[in-house]
């Protein structure tokens, strides 16, 4: 029986504001003592802000073992999200995925999942030793961009490697592209495998009565959700969603692991907070939202030229549904790189977006974005396009390249190494990440072959201002790879 509880309390800051009235006189930590040892903080932030940064207490719970409030809060989260159980997590999605991750796998065991993953799982990998399986995603070749996982893919990647224990399903992409994941997880289960959603950028599916299923509703075992991007909450602030069929304790000490003993509550009041108001008023914020988007996606279509691309590509296979609330625009057709229209809407328009990567732009649309916004960014977009254009002659445009993979993530992260110029890793094994942050998909991770295409494309990145990430060398000027040495007449690794 459905437990009935009311999604109208916020446990967590009802508690805040009570402590907050109490005026009680520390002598814990955090060290600023309610601002008054860091007045320039409270200058930036507030009082109220920096009067309710504390510490874990009796009446505040613990977010390690919580018992009362924080408890309170996880149940009416899970109630809201339609889970069995819902952990708060203040080391982003990036660790809500990890601890997915880390629940499911250990040392040798096998996780199917798409190549075109957020760095956050691979480095899951490194951490519990477990071998990737990969389904290499379909890719758009006018738009560049990797598709979802197509059921045969899947199907297929079962019948070769049914000793895998789970399978991880980006949903939906940072482009809004989303799989069939009801029949993906009917599959998976049929052969004992669970389901891993990494479902950072829909929050929103919880919400919306036209919006592709949700990674719960489709009975999916674990899933990452990220509060913070479309559903309201504090930066850094996300969930962690379990179904019926995963031990709740178990994957409690798997967080523990990792995440902070210092648990902010400023974060867990704003994911305490946000739960609450997708909960009362999310259905008609997110119809709202749906609207809006459209709205820009037809105007800016109008412009000609950009291309903002949604449901008509929907092809029931590789793309078998698509998030409307993503506005992902084409921009290679102007002969600008998705990077290069990201920076000047920047530099010269004061309009932040999302990210751009070499033939797309993202503006991110959720609960707080107006119509008059929408308009100054439709306009900017025809102005640049006016100002700006010029021959696509010679331009790359993809997004994703298929990797050649010769190691594990971990072998390859934990062995010899040696530091070359990248135009001298032809050939080589890499031992380290390399991608363009936002959207943090590796171009090259750990343990895959380095290609001359894959040369090419981080120095064209790089050409055109795109943000790498990864390497320890900051200027991405050289990789570090595994070394080589001769062993019995036969080359080795490491």
């Amino acid at each position: 029986m459905t437990e009935i509880l009311s999604q109208q309390n916020a446990p967590i800051y009802e508690a805040l504001e009570k402590f907050r009235r109490m005026r009680i006189v520390p002598f814990d930590v955090p060290g600023h003592k309610r601002g008054r040892g860091n007045p320039e903080l409270v200058e930036l932030l507030g009082n109220k802000c920096v009067g309710i940064d504390v510490n874990s207490m009796k009446p505040l719970d613990n977010l390690c073992h919580p018992v009362s409030i924080i408890k309170e809060a996880e149940r009416l989260a899970a109630n809201a999200f339609g889970a069995a159980h819902a952990f708060l997590m203040v080391g982003g999605t990036t660790s809500a995925v990890q601890s997915m991750i880390l629940s499911c796998c250990k040392k040798g065991d096998k996780i199917i999942m798409p190549r075109n993953v957020h760095r956050s799982v691979i480095n899951a990998l490194v951490l519990c030793g477990a071998k990737p399986v990969y389904v290499n995603p379909d890719v758009d070749n006018h738009l560049g961009i990797s598709l979802g996982m197509k059921v045969e893919q899947i199907k297929n990647a079962i019948y070769d490697n049914p000793d895998a224990v789970a399978i991880l399903v980006n949903n939906p992409t940072y482009y809004g592209i989303c799989s069939d994941l009801r029949t993906i997880t009917e599959i998976a289960h049929k052969y004992g495998m669970k389901v891993l959603v990494d479902e950072a950028h829909g929050t929103h599916f919880y919400f919306g009565d036209s919006l592709p299923v949700s990674a719960m509703a489709a009975g999916a075992d674990m899933s990452s959700v990220s509060m913070h991007k479309s559903g309201g909450s504090l930066t850094q602030s996300s969930l962690l969603l379990t179904g019926p069929n995963v031990n709740p304790g178990y994957v409690r000490q798997i967080i523990n692991l990792t995440q902070t003993t210092s648990g902010s509550y400023l974060l867990l009041s704003s994911l305490d907070i946000s739960r609450r108001n997708l909960a009362l008023y999310g259905k008609k914020s997110f119809a709202k939202l749906t609207e809006l988007a459209e709205y820009a996606r037809g105007e800016i279509n109008k412009i000609g030229g950009y291309y903002a691309f949604s449901k008509e590509m929907i092809n029931s296979s590789s793309i078998f549904d698509f998030d409307t609330t993503k506005l992902s625009v084409h921009t290679l057709d102007i002969g600008l790189a998705g990077i290069e229209v990201y920076d000047i809407l920047r530099d010269e328009y004061d309009i932040q977006i999302e990210f751009g990567d070499l033939g797309n732009i993202l503006a991110y649309l959720s609960i707080g974005d107006r119509k008059q916004d929408v308009e100054r960014l439709v306009s900017a977009l025809a102005d640049i396009k006016r100002r700006y254009r010029k021959d696509k002659t010679g331009m790359l445009s993809q997004e994703y390249i298929s990797p050649t993979i010769v190691m594990t993530p971990q072998e390859s992260f934990y062995s010899e190494k040696e530091s070359l110029p990248i135009k001298e890793t032809k050939g080589r094994i890499c031992s380290e990440f390399v991608m363009c942050y936002p959207p943090g998909i590796p171009i090259l991770a750990p343990g895959e072959e380095i290609t001359d295409k894959i040369i090419d494309y981080i120095l064209y990145a790089k050409e055109k201002g795109c943000s790498l990430t990864g390497p320890e060398d900051e200027k991405i000027e050289r990789l570090n790879v595994l070394k080589e040495r001769k062993m019995n007449g036969n080359m080795v690794f490491g």
